[in-house]
């Protein structure tokens, strides 16, 4: 006697799937497959839809595979004697047919009676329904609707009118130097596959690296930027196929890898049109010889010449990094910062003591507000009775409830609590000191150097701003860079020294800077809400679970 649950297998099945289709079959199948249970044979249907794609996995009532992987199954056989696939039916009560049924039978007045339809002929045209239907499905692909947004004059129809004003006007504009920078946390294809569970949410060929690489690289074909910091890096796919396929749109790219297993890392890429190379300079935040730099992250750091129609000396620094993810490690977060900014402060000083204008982009993996994202954009920290779980703002009820050691990071780090080099802060200190006497000299050394060892003061001499305000004025929501299956926040940041007539900078911006930049529009973003509706990232699409983030800059000379 065979169980209940086997004998009603031949009976009608109807079974909902992703809520839009209904798989229905509502007379017996004339085939016979091996079934992997309680008996040798037994005439059955399949509630499961003909997509026999690499996701495609066997329904649970096949049993166990090493059974169902002796019988004489075949793909061919299933596919042409199973294929009962309904698109979207809608049956008013058991025992009815569907409506797309009856419609697609009268649409034919020389067919036969509903009653007396050859089995085999309906199961064929519902095969071809399903493929042509299945192939326009696959061809609408919902786009994510971003705009670009330009502030005050530096519209559009600005840019028309300035191209038609008179020769004067003409030549004064040469001198101007407007360029674009994105920043774009790729996802390394590793990282995606050691971290699924936060991609359930997404069908599993669109997490296929031969599907997501011709869409990043659409992408960044369609923004069109004259400059790349890209995270999340692979370094097989950069030297492979990355490199090439950017050398091919005109840029130049310098790239970092990760100093541990971690096979990705941070690239910068340039418009060979737009810049040439001064210098490139990474940086390596692991210290073997410094516990608390136990992580392999890195940055990169390049020095960059804009190609004017006029002679300058003007100079860009463009930074990219990737700070640690681990919420509970703001130590580890904040030093890997003064790591970096310590690079850019080697990197950036111009002949006449100030800095040339600074892009700092990444994927910092702290929010706005946080006390990591305040020292950026104030260029101060009193970091005293901070838990090392809040530096990042990432937990909206921290575990990490250590509170950080004054100092962060030891003394033989080699960076001061102003984020330099404390050599060349020493060299520049030497060099004032040889005006007076040298033991006065000494003994000065020593009173800064014991009273920087007790300070709980971060500070730097870069005034930077966002270009991204993180709240839409109109509702107040959050913007969002990173959507998965966790969460949905900013940790993507574009930051830049601003020029003192810059409408977008926060106040103060001034100081230390020669010249600066103007920022003339960006790309908007989108709410959490807004990427849902295209099932999150990644998507069809979208092949990251970032969001490219895209500025436009207008170089200002003093």
């Amino acid at each position: 006697m065979l169980p209940r649950h086997v004998q009603r297998l031949g009976r009608d099945w109807i079974t909902h799937v992703n809520g839009s289709q209904v798989f229905a079959f509502s007379s017996p199948v004339p085939t016979c497959m091996r079934w992997a249970g309680h008996c040798p044979w037994a005439p059955f249907p399949l509630p499961v839809p003909v997509d026999f794609s690499a996701n495609w996995r066997l329904p649970l009532f096949f049993g166990p595979w090493r059974q169902f992987q002796n019988s004489n199954w075949q793909l061919d056989n299933f596919a042409q004697n199973s294929c009962i696939h309904l698109p979207n039916p809608s049956m008013k009560a058991e025992g009815e047919e569907p409506v797309t049924k009856k419609r697609r039978l009268s649409a034919q007045p020389d067919s036969p009676a509903p009653e007396e339809v050859n089995f085999s002929e309906q199961k064929e045209a519902l095969c071809v329904s399903v493929s042509q239907d299945e192939k326009s499905e696959s061809n609408k692909k919902v786009n994510i609707k971003r705009h670009w947004e330009y502030f005050c004059q530096h519209s559009r129809t600005m840019k028309i009118l300035e191209s038609t004003e008179t020769d004067q006007s003409n030549r004064e504009c040469e001198a101007r130097f407007d360029f674009t920078v994105m920043s774009y946390n790729i996802l390394s294809q590793n990282l995606l596959e050691d971290n699924s569970h936060l991609y359930k949410h997404c069908r599993q060929r669109l997490l296929i690296w031969t599907y997501r690489f011709p869409n990043i690289l659409q992408e960044i074909k369609q923004l069109d930027a004259d400059v790349l910091c890209l995270q999340e890096v692979q370094e097989d796919h950069y030297r492979k196929e990355i490199k090439s396929s950017l050398e091919s749109l005109g840029y130049h790219c310098e790239y970092k890898m990760r100093t541990g297993r971690k096979s990705d890392g941070c690239a910068i890429c340039f418009k060979t049109s737009k810049f040439s190379l001064i210098s490139s300079n990474p940086v390596e935040f692991f210290r073997r010889d410094i516990p608390l730099l136990d992580r392999d992250n890195v940055g990169l750091v390049l020095l960059l010449q804009p190609k004017f129609p006029c002679k300058t000396n003007a100079a860009i620094c463009i930074a990219n990094t990737h700070l640690l993810y681990n919420p509970r490690r703001g130590d580890i977060k904040l030093t890997q910062l003064a790591m970096l900014l310590a690079e850019i402060a080697s990197v950036a000083p111009q002949k006449n003591g100030s800095f040339c204008p600074i892009v700092m982009c990444g994927d910092f993996n702290s929010v706005p507000g946080s006390p990591l994202y305040r020292f950026i954009k104030e260029g101060k920290l009193n970091y005293e009775g901070l838990a090392i779980g809040k530096v990042s703002g990432q937990e909206q009820f921290p575990r990490g409830q250590r509170i950080l050691s004054i100092p962060i990071w030891p003394k033989k780090l080699g960076i001061s609590q102003n984020c330099v080099y404390e050599i060349k802060q020493q060299q520049k200190e030497d060099d004032a000191g040889e005006k007076t006497e040298g033991a006065t000299s000494d003994n000065t050394k020593e009173i800064v150097i014991a009273s920087e060892k007790l300070s709980s003061k971060l500070q730097h001499h870069f005034k930077l701003s966002s270009v991204y305000s993180h709240y839409f004025p109109e509702t107040g929501l959050p913007e969002v860079t990173t959507c998965h299956s966790r969460s949905a926040v900013t940790v993507d940041y574009i930051f830049y020294s601003a020029a003192n007539d810059d409408s977008v900078a926060q106040p103060g911006m001034e100081d230390s800077l020669h010249g600066g930049l103007k920022l003339l529009g960006r790309l908007a973003l989108l709410t959490e809400k807004d990427l849902w509706t295209v099932n999150g990232l990644p998507n069809e699409n979208n092949s990251s679970d970032h969001l490219p983030l895209l500025a436009e800059f207008r170089l200002i000379e003093r």
